[in-house]
């Protein structure tokens, strides 16, 4: 694991990939396959590894967490940034970090709720996080408003931020104030767009966010690579085909479910396997596995 400090220069050097985590039959975290994922990342060109939603941070077991952050630490090689994530509860929040400070992880994403917290509540909350923790924390906004960009403006100011997760999703990403006033507070080379390949080249091209996190990379890195670095040298027409070529995936995840959808897209693209999703997501239709795996499948064979 690269374990040197945050430089935003980071973020333009990788797709940040969003992975699943694998767990056997018994929901025990699975190395042995998870390493396999790791492995196909790397193969393709991938060095930023975000475990947040996709890999189900949400519900992770505080029994298991410093174990999980080991394997993660220990399977990737020593270019390779891995970013955990915590919360979205404060005090778990809290927890998870007296077990992160005895790691190197050059910092944490605080997962975003929306039940029992307010935004001032949050950037408090948010403020406090990363003094615990003593390093600024990677901010995820993902719903419309989350924070305001005062608050964003101010965590910023006190040293909270190290980089922000922008993952609103819109019916034209083109027509994004809030991103818009966002940047207005918060450098642009520190802020990357966070709903993979489909918004990506208008959030970079149009708006100058510097790079992008994608879920379905994790089934083709050399390909959103190649993608990335398109939009990077101006090359817009590769990447819009690039974008194209994910899209029958990502239309998957849009009608199903996100999270669901990428955990059986990577098995079912034999690159691991993802096992059993953890409670609180119920697992999909034998029929809806097949049609995703069919997808998953020609992407490999492309």
């Amino acid at each position: 694991m690269n374990s040197a400090p945050f430089s935003s220069a980071q973020l333009r050097e990788s797709v940040i990939a969003v992975p699943p985590l694998t767990r056997d039959a018994s929901l025990k975290i699975d190395r042995a396959e998870n390493a396999k994922l790791i492995k196909h990342l790397e193969a393709g060109g991938v060095r930023s590894l975000l475990y947040g939603g996709n890999a189900v941070f949400y519900h992770v077991r505080l029994a298991e967490y410093e174990s999980l952050l080991k394997l993660l630490a220990d399977e990737t090689s020593d270019d390779t940034v891995v970013v955990p994530s915590i919360g979205p509860a404060y005090g778990f929040a809290m927890d998870q970090i007296e077990v992160l400070r005895e790691f190197d992880f050059p910092t944490a994403m605080l997962l975003p709720a929306r039940d029992i917290v307010d935004p001032d509540g949050i950037a408090t909350a948010t403020r406090r996080l990363a003094e615990y923790y003593g390093k600024p924390l990677v901010l995820y906004l993902k719903f419309d408003r989350w924070l305001d960009a005062d608050l964003v403006r101010k965590l910023e100011s006190d040293g909270a931020i190290s980089w922000i997760k922008y993952a609103v999703v819109r019916d034209d990403p083109s027509q994004d104030d809030y991103l818009k006033e966002v940047m207005d507070v918060f450098p642009a080379e520190r802020i990357v767009s966070g709903i993979g390949e489909q918004p990506a080249i208008v959030h970079l091209r149009d708006f100058g966010v510097t790079g992008f996190t994608s879920g379905c990379v994790c089934v083709a890195p050399a390909k959103s690579m190649e993608m990335m670095h398109a939009i990077h040298k101006g090359d817009f027409e590769t990447a819009e085909s690039i974008r194209k070529w994910f899209e029958p995936l990502e239309d998957l995840r849009n009608d199903i479910n996100p999270i669901r959808v990428l955990h059986h897209a990577v098995a079912g693209a034999g690159i691991c396997e993802t096992g059993p999703l953890l409670p609180m997501l119920s697992d999909l239709s034998a029929e809806q596995i097949a049609k995703i795996a069919s997808v998953a499948k020609g992407m490999m064979a492309d």
